[in-house]
């Protein structure tokens, strides 16, 4: 926290702004972070700090600060200082340039495992043949947002949320910064690749609806063939006569069928299971703590 805060703020002095605040969100940690932070802030008031009651996840955390965050222009990073502080200078002034919007977008992955990067790659790519909007590889949560950007995305209702997406479809003019990751200061990343791809999951439901229409147009096919096989069987039997059905073929068939239903139903199920959450409508994060807000004046 420290070093975040060292960089962050040499850098935020060393652009002659009027006013800057920094708002730290705390996903539920079980170390001494907050402590860390709270002692921050505690010397810094421009520095305010929010506690989850437990942890929420990343995209919760993001919607938090985005939430809390005061200003005609908002800064979403991760504190692990992958993400450069001093690249901040560089996307600003494409926001004065008059970008709404700006993502600063890997220029590689050499930090990442090699099956991370592997299907981190196909599933840009998949997702772009198959949502309806598209995402920049490479393109992470470190991004500018103008005020009107930051509203947008506030006024989505959404629980189960994917900010890549989100950010895309909102629109406004977009443009990207190139940047190379550092590697983390500390600690290992969360992200498993089991939690990846949920994560993945989460993206695809959000903002397509393929997987339900792949089980209609197999469903179709499926009945389409076994209509030609009936064909087959009427035909064959007319001419060469009634032979012993064979037990082996039934089985596979029948094994197979019962795989696409179970596989389809799953399906079903996921887009089912957002619905579920969604109706509930219970609140994406809790509170516990909060620092600094006290001192922050009511906007227009």
């Amino acid at each position: 926290m420290q070093a975040l805060y060292d960089r962050l703020a040499a850098v935020l002095d060393g652009m002659a702004l009027s006013a800057w605040e920094i708002v730290f969100v705390d996903d539920g940690s079980r170390d001494d972070t907050y402590a860390l932070i709270a002692a921050l802030c505690a010397r810094d008031g421009r520095l305010k700090a929010i506690r989850f009651a437990r942890n929420f996840g990343k995209e919760a955390a993001m919607a938090a600060g985005l939430q809390a965050a005061d200003g005609d222009v908002i800064v979403l990073m991760d504190g692990d200082l992958q993400h450069p502080p001093e690249l901040i200078p560089e996307m600003l002034a494409r926001w004065r340039g008059g970008a709404m919007m700006v993502t600063a977008v890997r220029r590689s992955r050499v930090t990442d495992p090699w099956l991370r990067r592997k299907l981190t790659s196909a599933f840009y790519s998949f997702f772009s043949k198959v949502s309806e909007v598209e995402l920049a590889e490479g393109g992470g949560d470190f991004r500018v947002f103008d005020r009107a950007v930051v509203e947008a995305i506030n006024s989505l209702p959404e629980r189960t949320r994917f900010m890549k997406g989100i950010t895309s479809w909102v629109g406004f003019r977009h443009e990207v910064v190139e940047f190379e990751p550092a590697a983390r200061t500390g600690g290992v990343s969360g992200w498993s690749t089991l939690r990846l791809l949920r994560y993945a999951i989460d993206g695809l439901s959000a903002f397509s609806t393929l997987p339900l229409r792949v089980w209609s147009v197999m469903g179709l096919m499926l009945a389409g063939l076994s209509g030609l096989y009936g064909l087959f069987l009427i035909v064959r039997t007319m001419l060469f006569g009634i032979d012993l059905p064979g037990y082996v073929s039934l089985m596979v068939s029948g094994l197979f069928l019962s795989g696409i239903q179970l596989i389809s139903l799953g399906v079903l199920g996921e887009y089912v299971g957002r619905i579920f959450t969604e109706v509930k409508g219970r609140p994406l994060f809790l509170v516990s703590e909060r620092l600094g807000f006290e001192r922050r004046p009511e906007r227009d």
